[in-house]
């Protein structure tokens, strides 16, 4: 289907699960999240076939956090989201605050330091420039909680109360890059806080728990204020098709409930995951803990026993 023109009149049919669902893939995705897939999967086998071990978990959370990109990018959610304001929000939700945290806790950045093969000394390979990256002040900058947190919340409201969504929905090229700033966005927000990749920020795990909840209220205020509205507020959604069977606003209504709800689940997965963390990390502590007070005490009872040995020589 044409996605290109502002103001486009779809010629689509009342949205159901299963129509939304149909394959309809879009090209640029399509392509991106075959690539991903590809490149992790050359990392795992690399690493299986060097005798290394790689957790499954991660490899299944990385897979169905692609795939979660796919089904809102290459079926006709796409379609639909491009006239109905309520399918988009389910697509910008998902990808946005779902894919990020799936993929992330995939792990692809120390998969991708342990798979690439070092550079011969004083060259840089691909492996050395994710190093170089991963220190560099601009990745200090983009993972700083007072950078990922306004951008955040900016990519709500600046993004929908403003003529700038009107202008990128007005072409298939801006409807793309706006999907992948979604994406970005949220990679960039959840990174410190789900902290399984190395990074430059990585504060303790109550500060993440602050870090999460600063941001996921602000997505209940704005979907609040989709649903307490009285006329459609934003253009590109103002007239949907005939054919659809919908109204504008009570469309804007269901928006605004699925941006509201939608702001839990990141919520659960995310403290999910951040106190199994906490967890492992205080049963490594206290292993290194008991390892420590282990050998103290070996170290105690050799000297005791040299002492009792002393003193039986001076005995003798």
């Amino acid at each position: 289907m044409d996605h290109s023109g502002h103001g486009m009149t779809m010629d689509l049919p009342p949205f159901t699960l299963g129509r939304g669902l149909q394959w309809s893939a879009d090209p640029f995705f399509l392509v991106a999240c075959l690539v991903a897939l590809a490149l992790y999967a050359w990392g795992v086998v690399r690493l299986r076939r060097r005798g290394d071990a790689w957790p499954v978990g991660r490899t299944v959370s990385y897979v169905v956090g692609v795939l979660t990109v796919m089904l809102v990018m290459c079926t006709g959610l796409n379609d639909y989201g491009m006239v109905m304001f309520s399918v988009h929000m389910v697509q910008h939700m998902v990808i946005s605050m779902l894919s990020p945290i799936l993929i992330l806790l995939g792990a692809p950045i120390t998969l991708a330091l342990r798979a690439l093969p070092p550079a011969g000394r004083g060259r840089k390979g691909p492996r050395e420039l994710l190093l170089a990256l991963l220190h560099s002040r601009y990745m200090r900058i983009i993972t700083h909680p007072a950078f990922t947190i306004p951008l955040f919340i900016a990519s709500l409201y600046a993004l929908y109360f403003t003529p700038l969504f009107d202008f990128l929905m007005g072409s298939k090229t801006g409807h793309i890059a706006m999907m992948v700033h979604f994406l970005a966005v949220g990679v960039v927000f959840f990174w410190p806080i789900i902290g399984v990749d190395p990074g430059p920020h990585r504060p303790g795990y109550l500060m993440r728990m602050l870090e999460l909840f600063a941001g996921m209220p602000f997505h209940a205020f704005f979907g609040i204020a989709l649903m307490m509205a009285s006329e459609p507020m934003v253009e590109t959604f103002k007239n949907p098709p005939g054919s659809l069977g919908i109204e504008a606003l009570s469309d804007q209504n269901a928006a605004g409930g699925i941006a509201w709800a939608f702001s839990e689940i990141p919520s659960v997965l995310v403290l999910i995951a951040l106190l199994f963390q906490w967890y492992r990390s205080e049963q490594r502590q206290a292993r290194r803990t008991d390892r420590a007070a282990d050998r103290d005490g070996d170290k105690e009872l050799e000297a005791y026993n040299a002492y009792l040995a002393s003193l039986n020589a001076r005995g003798n």
